[in-house]
């Protein structure tokens, strides 16, 4: 099976960016509840699988609770929805969207390999600029851009539905440090209710690497059971991103 740090990672993190335009106070990442019931794939959004897992988790579009969201169904499978696009996170450092989750994984653990899945997951990931790298890491990614004939991006900031770790955790996923993991729910309270969340990505990459982030390149919603062999199922409400108030 593909590892995820050079499968799911990787493919995430080699989402090809689009032009960046202007936009206004909030920019609408996800706009699920404007979608078409029954669909599979979101409009401006791309089906996320990988080599060598082949049970794919399934997306649709469902009403819930009165509102169009998108439904995950894992049954030890992988797979992710993702939309590229450009977002300057200094000028739209907040990140907002609702999640609802059935169920945790009892083997789920963000700190090692074995339990690397979790019933909900939000992937934000940065571009790659070389002055942001040293040498042996710059020539990796060369190396890379060469056989794929794209850029591989800085890294990703993972906010999580966990199993076990507590709220507020931030930990690098046990497969690469480039991929920092945020605990914002964790274990069976909230389970089967609406959960509204609000970061802002921007201090938050700051806090996970030290260092100013680059453009936002892509986002993605995953929920996986590919190592823990187990059943999740979820919901993702709205993505929107803003400007932050003063």
């Amino acid at each position: 099976m593909l590892q995820k740090p050079t499968g799911a990672f990787v493919v995430l993190l080699a989402l090809t960016s689009i032009a960046y335009s202007e936009f206004g106070a909030v920019i609408e990442v996800g706009k699920f509840s404007a979608g078409r019931e029954g669909e599979s794939v979101p409009a401006g959004w791309k089906l996320l699988t990988f080599p060598k897992i082949p049970r794919h988790t399934k997306y649709s579009l469902v009403k819930n609770d009165g509102t169009l969201a998108v439904k995950a169904v894992s049954e030890s499978a992988s797979s992710g929805l993702t939309r590229e696009i450009n977002i300057n996170p200094r000028e739209y450092p907040i990140v907002q969207w609702r999640w609802k989750v059935a169920n945790v994984l009892s083997k789920g653990d963000v700190f090692r390999k074995e339990g690397d899945d979790y019933p909900a997951r939000l992937y934000i990931t940065f571009e790659y600029h070389a002055s942001n790298v040293g040498f042996f890491e710059k020539a990796g990614r060369e190396a890379y851009r060469m056989i794929y004939g794209q850029q591989l991006p800085l890294g990703a900031i993972n906010y999580i539905w966990e199993s076990k770790a507590p709220v507020g955790t931030v930990a690098p996923s046990p497969y690469t440090k480039e991929s920092m993991m945020f605990v914002l729910e964790s274990g069976k309270e909230k389970l089967n209710a609406w959960v509204s969340e609000e970061r802002n990505v921007y201090e938050d990459y700051k806090k996970a690497f030290g260092d100013e982030p680059s453009m936002i390149n892509g986002v993605a919603i995953m929920t996986d059971t590919d190592n823990t062999r187990e059943t999740a199922m979820a919901y993702y409400g709205d993505i929107v991103f803003k400007k932050a108030t003063n």
